[in-house]
């Protein structure tokens, strides 16, 4: 009697071992298409594709800064649920400024909103979307403003609610 024919009756594709095999590489290659619909669809925000021309914008955003803070001017936010209400101090006497909020990692979330002045030095506006910590903002009296600021919103420019 031959013992290893009476144990292996059955045929290849009825065997657990092959499709144990069969299914390692298949599933890296599921994975790999995966991860490449991943990397096609989401854009990488963080690369710059010009860096000559941004180094000549990083210029003139310095000068714009330094011209602020030889005028003197300062800020404080205070974000509620879709405003903004930002107290600047300094020289500033315009009908309208525009602040630009940034999301530190997607772009597409990115937006600008224009503040009106409701009084001597207070400016308020609405807020296209929510915002959060970290996001980054600069606020100017338009595109070809003389001066900027800027910073990054943290948990104190959130207005807290009021406590009974």
């Amino acid at each position: 009697m031959n013992h290893l024919s009476d144990m292996d009756t059955k045929p290849w594709y009825r065997q657990f071992w092959p499709w144990f095999l069969i299914a390692l590489p298949g599933s890296v290659v599921i994975a790999s298409f995966n991860m490449l619909y991943l990397a096609v669809s989401s854009a990488d925000d963080m690369v710059i594709d010009e860096y000559y021309k941004e180094g000549l914008a990083i210029n003139r955003q310095l000068e714009k800064r330094q011209l602020a803070e030889q005028l003197g001017l300062g800020v404080q936010l205070a974000i509620n649920t879709g405003e903004v209400v930002v107290f600047i101090s300094g020289p500033v006497t315009d009908a309208s400024l525009e602040m630009r909020l940034s999301h530190p990692m997607e772009a597409d979330r990115d937006f600008r909103t224009l503040l009106y002045r409701v009084g001597p030095g207070i400016y308020s506006g609405a807020l296209d979307a929510p915002v959060a910590t970290r996001w980054h903002w600069t606020l100017s009296a338009g595109d070809n403003s003389a001066w900027r600021l800027d910073g990054v919103i943290d948990n104190t420019d959130f207005a807290q609610p009021a406590q009974s």
